[in-house]
């Protein structure tokens, strides 16, 4: 095995999850990056490259058993093990004008695609790595989630949470729910799990509205990765500190 770290990023082929593999890469991880097109994950891999990231293409598409099986088996042969898993890759599902879903006309369709991929992708994607993460002397696993997945900030009318998004938002507090449960899991292990919100930044994600690059987004995921064997697990963080659930 390498003596190298590697971890995988998922959805890494653009916006805040590319940023995350360049900002480990520039930290000396080998990066895997995670994404189903193939065309944008090969173009990801090359820019990576030319700005001097050890990065590696991984064919991942997160609502696939399949595909997430396959792509263990890559790392496998690639690296020996996993140290860190980056959940990025996340919908937000269809909506209507202003961003907005309606709960009182939402399509269950819609619910159903949202959580297979931001809870079930991460649930499937997880387990498909933990055999090679328990490889690791300090595996870290990082789940990209939202502030407005905070029940305390969307239950609180003084706090501006954004529109109402009765599919995205739920599927973030589940998230963060499952994130509390595999914390509990791993409690007296050495992997150390925590959800991040990169804030609203400016991608396609959100027609390139928000305050935020991709960078700053992606810093509190990195940090998240990077942790020290003392550091927090089971919790949820923005820039500021803590996120209340």
């Amino acid at each position: 095995m390498t003596e190298t770290k590697t971890a995988l990023v998922t959805g890494a082929n653009k916006g805040i999850g590319y940023e995350i593999a360049s900002g480990l890469g520039a930290l000396g991880y080998r990066v895997g990056v995670g994404a189903r097109d193939e065309a944008r994950r090969e173009t990801a891999v090359e820019k990576l490259r030319a700005a001097g990231v050890d990065a590696f293409g991984v064919p991942l598409e997160v609502t696939s058993d399949h595909s997430v099986t396959d792509a263990a088996q890559l790392i496998e042969r690639q690296a020996g093990r996993l140290d860190v898993l980056v959940n990025n890759a996340g919908i937000s599902g269809e909506s209507g004008p202003g961003w907005v879903q309606d709960p009182t006309a939402l399509d269950l369709d819609v619910v159903r695609t949202v959580v297979d991929t931001n809870v079930l992708g991460v649930i499937r994607v997880t387990n498909a790595m933990l055999p090679l993460l328990r490889r690791s002397t300090s595996p870290r696993i990082v789940n990209v989630s939202s502030s407005v997945g905070s029940l305390t900030r969307q239950a609180d009318p003084n706090i501006e949470i954004g529109p109402i998004m009765a599919a995205y938002a739920p599927s973030k507090s589940f998230l963060n729910a499952i994130t509390v449960q595999y914390a509990r899991q791993f409690a007296g292990t050495n992997i150390l799990i925590n959800a991040a919100c990169p804030g609203l930044v400016a991608t396609d994600f959100t027609g390139f509205h928000g305050p935020r690059t991709p960078e700053q987004g992606a810093a509190t995921a990195i940090r998240l990765a990077t942790l020290p064997d003392d550091g927090p697990t089971g919790s949820f963080f923005e820039d500021d500190g803590a996120i209340p659930w």
